[in-house]
C-alpha cells in the first residue's frame, strides 16, 4: 500500500512538549532583552533592525540602478550586516545579540517542529498499481547536463523492458506529438527524462488517454519529482516504477490550453527568459535586465484576478499547480506539501521604491508589497495585447487576457514504491497556536478539547 503522511494521530506528546520549548525559548529572550534594555539591549535590537532595512534598500539599488547607483548598493548590503556585528563587538554588545538570535532562533525551530507534528496534513495516497506491459519513455540526453547518459537511463529503462524514444539535440522536436504516437501505437504508460517543461507537454498526452506518466528526473531542478517524494540525486531509481510501483493521483495546471506541472511566471522574470543570452549567463542577463523592467518608462504592469480577488500594477506575479509552503517559491528548495488539493497557488509582489523594498524585507508577508494566495482560477491581463509567459521555465508570450486553472487529479503518475519521500514543510508560525498547543487549550489536532 501507498504511504501517508499524517502528523498529529501519534505524535501528541513531542508535539506539545517542543510548544512548550518554543514558549521557553521565546521568554527566554525577553527575559534577555528587558534586564538589557538599560545596557545596550535597545541597541541591539535597533541596530540588528536598522542594518536589515539598510541591506534591503542596498539591494533594491543594486538590482533596480545601473552605474554608480548599482555600486553603492552593493556596498550598501555588504556593508550593513557588517557594520551591525562591529557595532556589537565594539560596544561588547555581542553576547546579548548572540542570546537573543540563539533563543530567538531555537523557539521558532521549535515552533515549526511543533506545527508540523501537531498537523492534520496528509500527504497524497497511493494507490497499488499494475506492470505496464508497454511502457514508452521519451528521452532528452541534453536535459541536465547530460544526466541521461550519465545514469545510462536508456539502457536501463531498455533492460526493464520499455521503448525509448531518444531526441535528437540537433532537431528539435514535437514531444506532444510523439508522444500522441507512442499511443497510438499501443503505449500503456508514457514517461519523461527531461526537464519540466518537457514532462508537462507529455503529462499533458498521459492525462488526455488516462494512461499513467512516469517521471524520471533527469532535468537541472527537477522541482516536480521533488514534490512526488523521488530521489533526485539518482534519476536511475525513478526507473523501479516500471517493476514495483505505486500511484499518485495528482493535479496538473492549464495556463490557456497547455499543461504546467509546476509555475507559471509573468512579468519580471518571464520577461527575463525570453531573453536569447538567458540560457548562457542567467545572473548576467538578469542584471541588464531588471532597471528597465522595474523602473523603466513605459514598462507595463499586470492586473489578475484571482477568483473574486484583484490584483493590480503587479510587477511579477506565480501562479502554481498546488499552493507552495513559502512564498520564496523560485528558490531551490521551495517545496508544495501536496500536489492533490485542487487549488491554484498565487504569488504577486509590488515593489516600487527602496522604502517598499525595505517594507518587505521586514514585515514579509504582511507588507502590501507582496500577496500570497489561493485560487480555482487566475486571470491574467496588462496594456498589451501580447505579454510574455514563462511555463515551468519555457520562455512563450500569449494572448492577453491569459487565464489559469487546474484540472484536479487529471494525471495519474507512477512512482516507486521505495522512495525518499516529501518532507512535509511546517505550517507558518502562529504563535497563539503554539501557546494553545503548549497549555493544552487544543488538541494535538488543534480542535477544542471536550469539556
Amino acid at each position: 500500500m501507498g504511504r501517508t503522511h499524517e502528523t498529529g494521530s501519534d505524535a501528541g506528546g513531542p508535539a506539545r512538549l517542543l510548544a512548550r520549548l518554543a514558549v521557553l525559548a521565546a521568554v527566554g529572550s525577553l527575559a534577555v532583552l528587558v534586564p538589557a534594555l538599560g545596557e545596550g539591549g535597545l541597541v541591539v535590537v535597533g541596530a540588528g533592525l536598522l542594518g536589515l532595512i539598510i541591506c534591503a534598500v542596498g539591494a533594491w539599488w543594486f538590482v533596480a540602478y545601473r552605474g554608480p547607483a548599482r555600486l553603492l548598493g552593493a556596498l550598501l548590503a555588504v556593508a550593513a550586516p557588517v557594520a551591525v556585528l562591529v557595532l556589537f563587538a565594539h560596544d561588547g554588545l555581542w553576547l546579548t545579540a548572540l542570546i537573543l538570535v540563539l533563543c530567538w532562533g531555537v523557539a521558532l525551530a521549535c515552533a515549526r517542529e511543533a506545527l508540523r507534528r501537531s498537523s492534520r496534513e496528509r500527504w497524497m495516497r497511493a494507490a497499488p498499481a499494475s506492470r505496464p506491459e508497454h511502457p514508452v519513455l521519451i528521452m532528452n540526453p541534453k536535459s541536465g547536463g547530460g544526466k541521461v547518459g550519465r545514469f545510462a537511463l536508456a539502457e536501463r529503462a531498455r533492460e526493464l523492458g520499455a521503448r525509448v524514444i531518444l531526441l535528437d539535440p540537433s532537431a528539435p522536436a514535437d514531444v506532444a506529438e510523439l508522444a500522441r504516437g507512442a499511443v497510438a501505437d499501443g503505449a500503456d504508460l508514457l514517461g519523461v527524462a527531461g526537464g519540466d517543461g518537457t514532462q508537462a507537454l507529455v503529462a499533458a498526452v498521459a492525462a488526455e488517454h488516462d494512461l499513467p506518466f512516469l517521471v524520471v528526473c533527469a532535468g537541472t531542478r527537477n522541482h516536480f519529482a521533488m514534490d512526488l517524494g523521488l530521489d533526485r540525486s539518482d534519476p536511475s531509481r525513478c526507473l523501479d516504477a516500471l517493476t514495483d510501483g505505486e500511484e499518485l493521483r495528482v493535479d496538473l495546471g492549464d495556463v490557456a490550453g497547455r499543461a504546467f506541472v509546476n509555475t507559471v511566471s509573468f512579468g519580471v522574470y518571464a520577461d527575463i527568459v525570453q531573453r536569447p543570452e538567458y540560457r548562457d549567463d542567467k545572473a548576467g542577463t538578469a542584471l541588464a535586465r531588471t532597471p528597465d523592467l522595474l523602473l523603466g518608462e513605459g514598462v507595463g504592469r499586470l492586473r489578475a484576478r484571482a477568483d473574486d480577488t484583484r490584483l493590480s500594477s503587479q510587477q511579477a506575479l506565480l501562479v502554481s499547480n498546488n499552493p507552495y509552503a513559502s512564498p520564496d517559491a523560485l528558490s531551490s528548495g521551495a517545496r508544495r506539501p501536496r500536489l492533490d488539493g485542487g487549488e491554484l497557488g498565487v504569488i504577486g509582489i509590488r515593489v516600487e521604491d527602496a522604502a517598499q523594498a525595505a517594507d518587505l524585507a521586514v514585515r514579509g508577508t504582511w507588507s502590501p508589497g507582496l500577496t500570497v494566495l489561493t485560487a480555482r482560477r487566475v486571470e491574467v491581463t496588462a496594456e498589451t495585447d501580447e505579454i510574455p509567459v514563462a511555463i515551468d521555465g519555457e520562455a512563450l508570450r500569449m494572448p492577453t487576457p491569459v487565464v489559469c486553472t487546474l484540472r484536479r487529479g487529471a494525471l495519474r503518475v507512477l512512482v516507486p514504491r521505495d522512495r525518499p519521500g516529501v518532507v512535509v514543510p511546517p505550517p507558518p508560525v502562529n504563535w497563539r497556536r503554539i501557546v494553545d498547543l503548549a497549555f493544552g487549550r487544543t488538541d494535538v489536532r488543534g480542535r477544542e478539547p471536550r469539556g
